[in-house]
């Protein structure tokens, strides 16, 4: 036991005389964590929250151009400005000099256009059942009701895609209810009946949103914190790659490793020293970043962290994260010939690691082969496992594989590691 806190009390000094590792291992996380939070939360807001800025030119002669105007307005997505002032040629330059991430050209002959193409299909509609002769569908070269739709280069394409698609889904309201109208017309009416013009406005399926959920527990609702704090957190804490792998490298060229031997299991002790410790600064750096997440970021406009139900769960994933961040710089560290090669392949190997786990992008927007190669990646299982506890309340029987993986990583990692100090006879 003696032998034990003697080994312990050196790798603690050792590892404070290390401030810049220190400094990657506890600052960086915080301020990973920060800012990657704040901007994905900025992100959300943009979409469920904010209003995008529209600027609009209505040169419509007929009514169906307001109308589109005032379902944009109405729809709660955009704040829109009307300039009737300026040109078309200079719709182009003003959405940038007016900072708007869309504009939108209504031309003359709109509403025209958009008459002629319900009146087709009411035509279509009313041959089909006889009452009129036969009319030729109509090609989709012949549709008119072009609109100029201009965007900021900065807007995202899922976000133009996203805004489009409300527009296309306003402009087919307008064209079914000019349809219908020209339908009852036709039929004899001199408009829609009230009763059926209310029926068509209240005419819309509510879609009730019911997050999937492993377990009978209460769901917490996604956040920006529910997904980043563990992530991040995750990738900060394989950075001690850089430290202990350099720490390793530097006692084997400094003649450390040969004068252990020299005593009786002084050798394993220091090994077993290093793990304890570094396992202290792993789950230490969870806990902080954690408590931020619960405690710091509602202060700062940020979604709160709520921890999951399983908290032993959570004890479990995170101690086997830290054995697999501490086993695989092990690895490194009696690889690795110099502390340049440690620190430069540890660093660039988690950052693959983070890149093809899902930590930067989501793995299921992923090709399905690179799926398969990111399950290679520890730092892969280690998310999967805090997701399936933070954002699903997930059981134990969700979180078994993350816990066999990473055991045998975890083992795989210490056999390799065995057998290169057994090959130099340190053991």
């Amino acid at each position: 036991m003696k032998k034990l806190l003697v080994s312990l009390k050196k790798e603690v000094l050792l590892l404070f005389s290390d401030k810049m590792g220190l400094l990657l291992m506890y600052l960086m996380p915080l301020v990973l964590v920060f800012i990657i939070t704040l901007v994905q939360n900025s992100a959300f807001k943009l979409v469920n929250e904010n209003r995008l800025e529209m600027l609009i030119i209505n040169d419509d002669d007929g009514n169906v151009g307001d109308s589109l105007v005032a379902k944009l307005q109405n729809s709660g997505d955009f704040n829109v400005e009307l300039e009737p002032k300026i040109s078309l040629d200079r719709l182009k330059s003003e959405t940038l000099n007016r900072k708007k991430l869309i504009s939108i050209y209504i031309p003359k002959d709109f509403t025209k256009s958009i008459n002629e193409n319900s009146k087709k299909i009411s035509n279509m509609l009313l041959s089909e059942f006889g009452v009129i002769d036969e009319v030729e569908p109509t090609k989709v070269d012949d549709l008119k009701g072009q609109i100029d739709y201009y965007f900021d280069p900065i807007l995202q394409e899922n976000f133009r895609l996203s805004i489009l698609t409300g527009i296309h889904t306003i402009i087919a309201g307008i064209e079914n209810e000019d349809m219908i109208r020209y339908l009852f017309v036709d039929m004899g009416y001199d408009e829609i009946p009230p009763h059926i013009r209310k029926e068509l406005m209240a005419r819309q399926i509510p879609l009730n949103p019911i997050q999937s959920e492993a377990s009978g527990e209460t769901m917490v609702v996604p956040n920006s914190s529910q997904h980043n704090v563990p992530a991040w957190s995750i990738f900060a804490m394989f950075f001690m790659v850089i430290s202990l792998s350099g720490n390793v490298v530097k006692e084997r060229l400094s003649g450390s490793f040969i004068r252990l031997q020299t005593i009786p299991s002084a050798f394993l002790m220091t090994i077993f020293s290093k793990i304890i410790v570094y396992l202290f600064v792993a789950l230490t750096q969870l806990t902080i970043m954690f408590a931020i997440g619960m405690f710091v970021f509602p202060y700062i406009d940020l979604p709160g962290l709520e921890m999951p139900s399983n908290i032993l769960g959570l004890i479990v994933i995170s101690v086997l994260s830290a054995m697999a961040a501490i086993s695989y710089s092990l690895t490194i560290g009696v690889y690795a010939k110099t502390q340049e090669q440690a620190g430069g392949f540890g660093a660039i190997s988690i950052m693959i690691f983070a890149a093809i786990g899902g930590i930067w992008v989501p793995s299921f927007i992923m090709p399905e082969y690179m799926q398969s190669i990111g399950k290679i990646s520890p730092l892969h299982w280690c998310i999967e496992g805090f997701y399936s506890l933070f954002l699903k309340n997930g059981t134990w029987s969700e979180l078994s594989g993350t816990i066999i993986y990473l055991l045998l990583f975890i083992f795989i990692c210490k056999v390799l590691t065995f057998v290169k100090l057994r090959l130099q006879n340190y053991i």
